[in-house]
């Protein structure tokens, strides 16, 4: 089972350096896993590129639009965020001894849990997951 974070995602949807990497990997995987964390975060990226001018409105639109589709039509399995899952993250930030954001040890722990390879662009998210021992693979 492979969990794509949300910079792949992006990745993917957007013109990106990686996008070619980033379809390979979601076409190689039997039904990606995703969480509703990675949905709002992809419609913030969005978002932000909008307002950077990266990506017109009407591509953003699209963007999540095509997303919504894929999303309605089983191209993802979506894993629930438990409260379980704040409790881990919690625990691994509190350690004190990687840089953690939020969000992204909530990722950790729901791949963590659910015993899901990670799929991300992001080499700081890579470097915390090999420290808590999740399964990571770096796009790049």
């Amino acid at each position: 089972m492979t969990y794509l974070d949300t910079s792949v995602l992006v990745a993917y949807y957007c013109p990106e350096v990686l996008s070619d990497k980033a379809e390979d990997a979601i076409i190689k995987s039997a039904t990606p896993l995703i969480s509703q964390l990675v949905e709002v975060e992809l419609q913030s990226a969005v978002a932000r590129k909008i307002r950077e001018k990266a990506l017109v409105k009407g591509d953003g639109v699209e963007i999540l639009t095509r997303f919504r589709l894929h999303l309605d039509s089983g191209c993802y399995s979506r894993l629930p965020i438990e409260s379980s899952h704040y409790d881990i993250a919690a625990r691994w930030i509190s350690r004190f001894d990687v840089p953690l954001r939020t969000l992204d040890a909530l990722h950790l722990a729901v791949c963590f849990d659910a015993d899901a390879l990670l799929l991300t662009a992001d080499a700081g998210l890579a470097k915390a997951a090999r420290h808590f021992r999740v399964n990571v693979q770096l796009l790049g």
